[in-house]
Parts: C-alpha cells; structure tokens; sequence
C-alpha cells in the first residue's frame, strides 16, 4: 500500500496540473471579458445578405422567425430571407412562403444542418451576395441585427458571431439553465477571447460569413454534426478571425426537460470530438506557419470533452489517495465518499457563483431565475456522463428536437439599449 500512494499521487499531480492550466488559461479570458467590446462603428448599408434557415418540422414557431427577419432596420432591397426545409412531414415549406421568405427545397438526401447549408450555399453561390447569415427556425432576431452585421462587415469582419440570448429563461429549471450557459459563453468565451484579441467561436445560430470566406475555404464543406466548431476550426486554420458583435442579438428557444437536454447535448458533445478528432492534430502542425495563439486558443476548445474527462478521473484519483489513510477496510466507502462529496460541494459552489455573476453583469437578474441557479452546477454535472458516452458511442447523425415555444418578437426586450 506505501508504494500505491506515491504512484497514485504523481498521476493526479499530472492530471491536476494539466486541469490547472487550461482552467487558469480560461479564468484569464473570463477576466477580459470586462474590456470594452470593439466598436465597428456606424456604416451606410451596403452589405447584401442571404439570410439562411435550415427548417426540419419547424411550421409552429418559424413564422415569428420570419417576422422578425422581414422588419429588420436594414433596407429590404440588401437581403433575402432563405427557408430551407429538410426532411419534413408537416407544411413548414408553406407556412415559410405565408409569412413573406423564399423557399429553397432541399432536393438532396442530407443528415445534419451543415449538408443543408451546403446544399444552400451551392444553388445560391454566385447570386452577388457579400455575406450569409445563419439562423435556427426556433429562433427571434433583434431588429438592428443586419444593420450591426453591416457595420461590422464594412469595418472588415469577415466571419462574425452575434449575442445568442434566450426568449424561454423562465419556463423550466432546464431552460434556465441552458440560458445561463449561453449568457457565460457570450461573456466569458466570446467577450473574454476578443479582449484577448482572439477568435471568438461560432455558435450555431445568429453568426455571418462572408461569401469571399467561403470561397476561399472550398464552400461550405462542414463533416461533422457540429458544424458551427467546425467552422471555426476551418476559419482559424486559414487565418481568419471570427469577430464577436454583441449587438447583433438573436433569440434562441431552450430545451424544456431533461431528456431534450441530454439529446441535444450528446449532439454537441460527439460533435466536439468529431472536429478535435479531424483538425487537433492539424492544428497542432499548423504553429509554425501561423500566429501560435490563436491556434492555442483552438486547441484548448477542442480538448474540453478530454478536459471534463480528466476532471472525473482525478477526483477518482484524489477520492481513492485520501482512502489510504484509512486504517481499517470498513472506513474505505465512507472515506471515498466524503471526499467525493467535498470535491462536488467546492464545484457547486463555483458553478452557483459564477451563475450569479453572469446573471449580474449580463443585467440579467429575476427572482424566477433563482431555481436555475441552484441547479444550474447539477446540469454541468450531468455533463459528464454524456461526455464519457461520446467517446465510446457515436452520434453521427442530426435528431430532430421539435420546437413549440411561439413568442412573438415585440415581448422580447434586452436591458442594453441597442442605438445606432
């Protein structure tokens, strides 16, 4: 048993400092964050824009969508709402062309969002428009997001990701949760890497790409079911930078139970460790030939399954080192779980806290959040399991979450007055 410790404490020791490193790393751009965002300025509208919607059983809540794209303070002439139904057994098609949008079937077998945007960007290519924008169906969009899509284009961004707020905070402790998690990443990842001057990360959802990007990255030619990272990764890898606008706001509907959750979040997760699997390594050759810090700064997005993986091995780890001490083979479990149970208790505490800090400085704040951010460390917890069940079984293929939430653009308001 002498000799079993000292291994055991070397290994975590490692796992520890690897763990340390990357959370100091990411503590660092959290506090960037509080620089002031980049101002691109106001610029005459003169972006044209194909706006994209990837629509699969969407006719209940699309035609908000639409709404909210047909009254943007941005002239009509400059851009074009694109549904682009897929796979679909109800009347999205004919809902899509009721509220005002162009409809462009999908005509090809496709089995993830980044095949429609393919199939999108193939038929439209060459139709003289400057850049894309891309929406989910579920979504709502703040009226002044193509004029800050234009300004930040016209001041030289070439990819860009808006502000990806939620319209459903309040309906569950789950979408609260998820709410939570999107207002962090608009503030800690996106906001803290543009104060480092780095590439903020595609989200999904309310994020441009100009069509000379594309082109010069092959078309849109995304692999994997996450193909909003793996944009990036592409982006990255070629030099660009995705810029972060955070007055561009869109609206995104949150899963409302659990089992939507961990669907959705399996999707995310297999697909985090498709793109690491394809462009990790390639990332890593690439640092001689370009700046190495933004291709750190990739590197460390990529390995975050691998990271909550060693983080659930080293409690394992620690947990087992302190049962050592234990002079008796009956103080075993109780040992191992009080240390696990300490170790969990520090994590809720952390997670609750910076909850409470997003939720502060995101001007956030409503007692009928209080419920979230008491679960919201249980919902980063139930993380792991997914994560380990991404290594081992593969989700390769997009399943359809159904959307119902109808809200209609005008109830919808953020504390940070958007003015031109």
């Amino acid at each position: 048993m002498e000799h079993i410790l000292p291994v055991l404490m070397v290994v975590s020791g490692l796992v520890w400092l690897g763990i340390t490193l990357w959370g100091g790393y990411y503590l660092l751009t959290g506090l960037m964050s509080w620089k002031r965002p980049v101002d691109y300025g106001w610029h005459p509208a003169r972006t044209r824009f194909a706006v994209l919607i990837a629509a699969r059983n969407e006719e209940l809540v699309i035609g908000p969508l639409i709404n909210s794209l047909l009254t943007q303070d941005y002239p009509a002439e400059l851009y074009d709402v694109w549904v682009i139904p897929n796979n679909c057994t109800d009347n999205t098609a004919l809902a899509a062309r009721n509220f005002g949008a162009k409809v462009l079937e999908c005509t090809v077998p496709v089995r993830s969002k980044g095949e429609v945007l393919r199939f999108a960007y193939q038929r439209l290519h060459g139709r003289q428009y400057d850049a894309y924008c891309v929406f989910d169906a579920d979504n709502l969009v703040d009226r002044r997001f193509l004029s800050e899509m234009n300004n930040a284009y016209m001041a030289g961004a070439r990819v860009a990701q808006g502000y990806r707020d939620s319209k459903n905070p309040f309906d569950t402790v789950i979408s609260g949760s998820y709410s939570i998690y999107y207002w962090m990443m608009d503030r800690f990842h996106n906001g803290g890497k543009t104060g480092l001057g780095l590439s903020a990360l595609v989200n999904g959802t309310g994020f441009m790409i100009s069509a000379q990007t594309l082109e010069g990255l092959g078309g849109w030619h995304t692999q994997t079911i996450s193909e909003d990272l793996e944009i990036t990764a592409q982006c990255i890898l070629a030099g660009e930078r995705v810029h972060w606008v955070p007055k561009a706001i869109t609206y995104d509907e949150q899963p409302l139970d659990y089992a939507l959750s961990v669907k959705q979040r399996r999707r995310w997760t297999s697909g985090t460790v498709q793109v690491a699997r394809l462009y990790l390594g390639r990332t890593i050759q690439t640092f001689g030939a370009r700046a190495a810090m933004p291709l750190m700064d990739l590197a460390a997005t990529l390995v975050i399954p691998a990271y909550q993986a060693a983080a659930l091995f080293n409690l394992i780890l620690v947990s087992l080192a302190a049962c050592l001490d234990c002079y008796k083979l009956s103080q075993v479990p109780g040992t191992f779980l009080l240390a696990v149970g300490l170790n969990l208790a520090l994590t809720a505490l952390g997670s609750t806290l910076a909850a409470c800090l997003v939720l502060t400085v995101e001007g956030k704040w409503d007692r009928r959040m209080v419920k979230s951010v008491a679960f919201y460390w249980l919902f980063l917890l139930s993380w792991l399991p997914i994560t380990l069940e991404s290594f081992v079984k593969k989700t390769t293929v997009w399943e359809e979450i159904r959307h119902t939430r109808n809200v209609a653009p005008e109830s919808l308001s953020r504390s940070k007055a958007l003015t031109p």
